[in-house]
Order: C-alpha cells, then structure tokens, then sequence
C-alpha cells in the first residue's frame, strides 16, 4: 500500500476520484452516459471534449516545462488560430467547402508553428529568458488577433469546420479523438525514441547536454514550436465549438490552466523529468472541476481563484526551500525521542 501512495500519480488520481465521487454524490446520474442518434452524450463525454483543446496546449507545455521553460503566449496563439481560420472562412466564396475548411486549417496551423519557431528562435538562439519572450508574443498576440478579425466577433456558419468541434465519430466527439490522437503521437515519440531523453537531459543540465554531444538550442527550439503548433490545433477546436472568433477571450488564461495540469501531473517546474499521463490526469482534474463549479451553482467567476490557489500551493511545495524546510523540521522530529533516551 505504503508503494502506490508513493506513486507520482496516486494524488492526482485521488482527487479525480473525489471530484467524480463528489459529483456523484450531488448528482446521482452525473457518470451516466446514453445514446443518442449513434453518439454518446453524459457528463463524462462532457468532460473528455471540453477538456481536448486544454490537452492539446498543455502537451506542449510539458515539452516546455521539460527543458526548464515555459510558454505564457499559448492562450494569444490559440486566439490568432480562431481568428485566422474563422476570418478566411467567413471571406471565402464557399464558407461550406471541405477544401476551404482544410486550406484554412493549414493556414492557421502553419502560422502557429511560425510562431512557435519565432520563440524558439528568441530563447534558444537570441538567449531571451523563455517568461519574457513568450511573454512579447503574449501581449502583442490578441493584438494580432484583434487585427485579424477588425475588432470584430467574426461569425462563420460551415458545416464542415464545426466538425472539428461539435463532431462525432464512431459514437465519439471528434475534438476528443484529435487530442487522443496527439496525445499518442507525442507519447510515442518521447517514449518509444530518443526524443523524451534528450529532453529530459537539456531541462536537467543545458550545459553537460551540450558538452555530451546533445544538441540542446535545437531541442528547445523543436519544443517551443510544438507548443505553438498543438495551440493553434486547440484554437481551431474553441473556435470550432462556438463558431466564432473573439480574439479578447479565445483562450484567455489557458496558460494558467496548462501549467497548473502540468504541475499536477507531477512534472517539476525545474525541468527534466516528466509525465504525459500525469498531465493528462491534471487536465482531467481541471476539467471536472469547472464542470464541477458550474453544478453546484457557484458563479464561473470563482474558478480561476480556486485554481491560484492550487498553483500557489503546488509551487510552494516544489520550492527546494521549502523542502528542505519540511526535511529538516522531520529529522529534528526523529531525533528527539532519541535525545529523551539518552
């Protein structure tokens, strides 16, 4: 028993649990899951697709996190992928063309990588701290947005955009089976090749990577533009389920959620090692907990405190003072029952 509560993984599954459990306890038929017209609808389901565009963002936040960084401009990211992809829609001869959809989905996809690379290239080759140059795209980026759109709510209607969003296939919500998808994809590639190593090197020591051979300014480089990438995928996906581009709230705070289901999930904001399945259960966790929020009648506005407040406590207790504080109390705790038999 005493092994699995040492598990990295055994608290944040406790909590999804809780929360499930408590949710149960409010709402009885909160994990019941039905058919309708061939899909499946239910709290769960809920869950799995509102939680797929915070996926998508915090899989490229733990890549980041992994090398020692970190990336504050995904929520700006995310709304110039809606904007761009909405905004060429809504100009195009035939908003309901599959081909438009997808052209449009390559432009904004294509952009994000850009972007993605131009903060790479800003703290891997120009030596910006990683918080300060994700933080220009941050706050030049709903700028960019806002220029995209004309200041404008831009509306589309397209059937198959919606897809991407609203969609279900084989009885599943298609963002969900996206996210799933990348999800694998990732984990295959930082597990099943040398890629999670080298990773896992530079966010322990840049400089013995460097000097073993690793070439850490293109690992960093290649993490940053994942991030990009995987958040304008997520942007697509938001835009997609309201069918819509609101360039002041498109992903506004994502980047709070993203690092705080990292740090959940058990990856240390010092870089190195981390977890893809414990990010995906601090996802889970985020999720249920807005759902959560909203059944018990709190107002939504309350959210974002709750979750502070876990960033502030998670952080506190990976500070390395702040172990060593709780360390050193514990040996002085031990040692004093042997001090009174002597």
């Amino acid at each position: 028993m005493r092994e699995i509560t040492r598990h990295a993984l055994f608290w944040p599954v406790a909590a999804l649990i809780a929360l499930l459990v408590a949710n149960t306890v409010y709402r009885p038929d909160f994990l019941a899951v039905t058919v309708l017209d061939g899909h499946l609808f239910g709290a769960p389901i809920d869950i799995l697709r509102n939680a797929a565009p915070l996926m998508l963002v915090a899989l490229g936040m733990t890549l980041v996190i992994a090398t020692r960084g970190i990336d504050l401009s995904v929520g700006a990211v995310v709304a110039i992928s809606g904007a761009l992809s909405l905004s060429f829609i809504a100009t195009s001869p035939d908003p309901g063309s599959v081909s438009t959809v997808l052209l449009a989905i390559a432009i904004a996809l294509g952009v994000s990588l850009v972007l993605g690379v131009w903060n790479g290239f800003l703290v891997s080759v120009v030596g910006i701290q990683p918080i300060i140059a994700t933080l220009i795209l941050m706050t030049a980026g709903r700028g960019i947005a806002m220029l995209i759109t004309e200041g404008q709510i831009t509306t589309v209607t397209s059937a198959p955009f919606k897809t991407l969003g609203s969609g279900f296939w084989l009885g599943l919500p298609v963002a969900t089976l996206v996210a799933g998808g990348v999800f694998l994809l990732v984990a295959l590639l930082t597990r099943r090749t040398a890629l999670g190593m080298l990773v896992e090197s530079v966010g322990i020591n840049p400089a013995a990577s460097r000097l073993a051979g690793v070439k850490a300014r293109t690992i960093v480089w290649t993490v940053f533009a994942l991030s990009g990438l995987f958040s304008g995928l997520a942007g697509l996906i938001l835009a997609s389920n309201v069918m819509a581009a609101d360039a002041n709230n498109a992903g506004l705070f994502i980047e709070l959620d993203a690092i705080l289901a990292v740090v959940i999930g058990g990856t240390s904001l010092q870089g190195g090692k981390f977890s893809l399945s414990g990010t995906l259960v601090g996802v889970l966790i985020i999720t249920t907990l807005t759902l959560t929020v909203t059944i018990v009648g709190i107002s939504p506005l309350v959210t974002p405190l709750f979750k502070a407040l876990v960033v502030i406590a998670v952080t506190l207790l990976q500070s390395p003072r702040i172990r060593e504080t709780f360390a050193a109390r514990a040996r002085q705790r031990a040692a004093r029952p042997e001090e009174v038999a002597a």
